[in-house]
C-alpha cells in the first residue's frame, strides 16, 4: 500500500469514519488517552484522523496531530473549533515516514489504528523513536494477524481480506513483529481489547 492509496482510501472513509470505525475502535482509544492524560506533557498523535480522541485529552496534555489525509484533518479541525479544544496545539498534513519535527520534540506519542495502514511501518517506528524524548513512551493500538496455523473464522477472515488492503485502507494480515523491533524501544505493556480481542495496545518506552 503506497501513500496515495492511503489518501484515496481515507478520502472515501472521512464522511462516515466516526460512525463506523470510530465506534469499533472507541474502547482502545479511550484506554490510550487515559494513559497519556496520566502522564501529561507534549503528545504527538500520528494518524489523528477525524480527531475522535482530541476531546478526550485533559488540560495537562498539549497535543499535536498529523495525518496523511487532508479530508480527515478537515473533520478534526472542525471538532477543535466547535468544541474549543485549547489543548490542541496544531494539526498538520504530514507523511509519518518523514516527520517534520526535531529530535526529542515530544514526551509521548500515540499511534492509534494506523500502523496496519501506513506504508513502511518500520520506517514510521524509527521516525517516532527519533522525535520522542529519552524515557518517553509510544502507545500503539492496532490489529495484528493471528498465527497462520490458528484455526477458526477470524484467521480465515484476515487472510481473505488481505488482498483488498488498498480498497479497505488497512492490512488485515499485519504482523506484530513489524512494530516491536525498533532499536532503543522496549515493550512495557501489551493488552488486548474486545470485540473478540481484535485490537491490541502496545506501550513502548524509549531507553
Amino acid at each position: 500500500m503506497d501513500i496515495q492509496a492511503v489518501r484515496r482510501s481515507y478520502a472515501r472513509w472521512a464522511p462516515i469514519y466516526d460512525k463506523t470505525f470510530g465506534w469499533v475502535t472507541g474502547r482502545g482509544r479511550r484506554r490510550a488517552v487515559s494513559v497519556l492524560n496520566a502522564l501529561g506533557g507534549r503528545v504527538l498523535e500520528v494518524g489523528v484522523g477525524t480527531g475522535l480522541s482530541l476531546p478526550q485529552y485533559g488540560a495537562g496534555v498539549e497535543v499535536t496531530g498529523i495525518d496523511a489525509s487532508a479530508q480527515m484533518l478537515d473533520k478534526a479541525r472542525g471538532k477543535v473549533a466547535e468544541m474549543g479544544l485549547a489543548h490542541v496545539k496544531d494539526l498538520c498534513v504530514m507523511d509519518a515516514r518523514s516527520l517534520e519535527f526535531p529530535d526529542g520534540s515530544f514526551d509521548h506519542i500515540a499511534a492509534m489504528h494506523i500502523m496496519s495502514v501506513v506504508p513502511e511501518p518500520e520506517r514510521v517506528m524509527t521516525e517516532m523513536a527519533r522525535v520522542l524524548r529519552p524515557g518517553g513512551t509510544i502507545l500503539i493500538i492496532s490489529h495484528f494477524a493471528r498465527d497462520p496455523d490458528q484455526k477458526g473464522w477470524l484467521p480465515w477472515f484476515e487472510r481473505t481480506l488481505a488482498p483488498m488492503a488498498d480498497l479497505l485502507g488497512w492490512h488485515s494480515d499485519f504482523e506484530r513483529s513489524r512494530v516491536v523491533g525498533t532499536p532503543g524501544l522496549s515493550v512495557i505493556e501489551e493488552t488486548t481489547f474486545p470485540p473478540l480481542g481484535i485490537f491490541t495496545l502496545l506501550r513502548l518506552r524509549k531507553e
